[in-house]
């Protein structure tokens, strides 16, 4: 019996955090409309960041792929590590989101790779809440990753990139994954208190609603604040029920499930920034959001450092 190598033990989980990072950049950028003068140079650092971590991270698991494609494929076929995969994809199109433009070819290439890739893992968690093949104990909010915020993080990309008809389109299966899977997901949290290993997949709660927000925000760059922060109100019952969970996710262990919080938090604080903008409100409320959200994500990549500084980045080996 032989210890799996380190390499075939480096979990897609990992691409949370370039998710993350890529997200916060963006409500960064956006504090430029207030002529914040950090604003700008914070966000460039933290997606150079967000590109940096990305890239290693893409070397490392082609490598994984190429090396310990059973593992890959072990991953793919899990219920729940199957759905984090969708990070992958997630972060290329969050990378588009941020540095892409209009009519680049090779942008557009890679949302279109990023966006099948998205497709595959979506329609294999779709299938199997249709066919009633994921148990129950395994529905948690992580299944939102793959149909909802492919749908509208895409719709983002393409919006971006010029092509405001697909990014519609998108935006519109987006909400129907939403619609599709928030019953399910929320029967299961309301029945009790998830495994503990999954408890802090709950971030994902938060994300539709901010996502959503935030997208609108992009695919329709006319929309008036008064319009957008009807999302703000929607978003406003996931951070609540979340919160009210505390004693069931607070006191676990950290661990990379952790970075679920990342992207909700990144994407609300972007959405509250865009309707105090559009709306001409105070822009200390904008500020505010930004600030806990920064604070939020520097503290899970020094408590993510923690972790590789004491070796246990990745999941234990197991023999084999």
């Amino acid at each position: 019996m032989t210890a799996q190598p380190w390499l075939a033990r480096v979990p897609a989980g990992l691409f949370a955090i370039p998710v993350g990072l890529f997200g916060l950049a963006g409500a960064w950028r956006r504090g430029q409309g207030f002529e914040w003068s950090l604003a700008g140079p914070v966000a460039t650092v933290v997606a150079a960041v967000a590109a940096v971590v990305l890239g290693v991270l893409l070397l490392l698991y082609a490598a994984k792929l190429l090396r310990h494609r059973a593992a890959v494929v072990a991953e793919f076929r899990h219920p729940v590590a199957g759905a984090v995969m969708a990070t992958i994809p997630l972060s290329l199109l969050l990378a588009a989101v941020y540095y892409a433009e209009s009519g680049h070819a090779g942008w557009l290439t890679l949302t279109l790779a990023a966006l099948v890739l998205q497709g595959v893992i979506a329609l294999r968690v779709v299938r199997q809440l249709a066919t009633g093949a994921l148990p129950g104990a395994l529905v948690t909010p992580a299944l939102y990753l793959p149909p909802v915020a492919g749908g509208l993080v895409g719709a983002m990309a393409l919006g971006t990139q010029g092509y405001p008809g697909w990014a519609a389109l998108l935006f519109g299966m987006g909400l129907a994954g939403w619609a599709l899977l928030e019953v399910r997901v929320l029967n299961r949290l309301f029945e009790g208190a998830m495994p503990e290993a999954l408890r802090p997949t709950i971030g994902v709660e938060l994300a539709p609603p901010a996502v959503a927000t935030l997208a609108a925000g992009v695919v329709w760059p006319g929309l008036p604040g008064e319009v957008l922060i009807v999302g703000l109100g929607v978003a406003a019952g996931p951070v609540v029920a979340v919160a009210a969970r505390y004693g069931w996710w607070g006191h676990v262990p950290f661990s990379l499930g952790f970075w679920s919080f990342s992207f909700p938090l990144a994407a609300l604080a972007g959405a509250t920034i865009e309707v105090v903008r559009r709306g001409g409100w105070p822009p200390v409320y904008g500020g505010i959001a930004l600030a806990l959200a920064t604070a939020a994500i520097a503290w899970l990549a020094v408590l993510t450092l923690r972790l590789a500084a004491q070796g246990r980045l990745l999941p234990p080996p197991v023999s084999a």
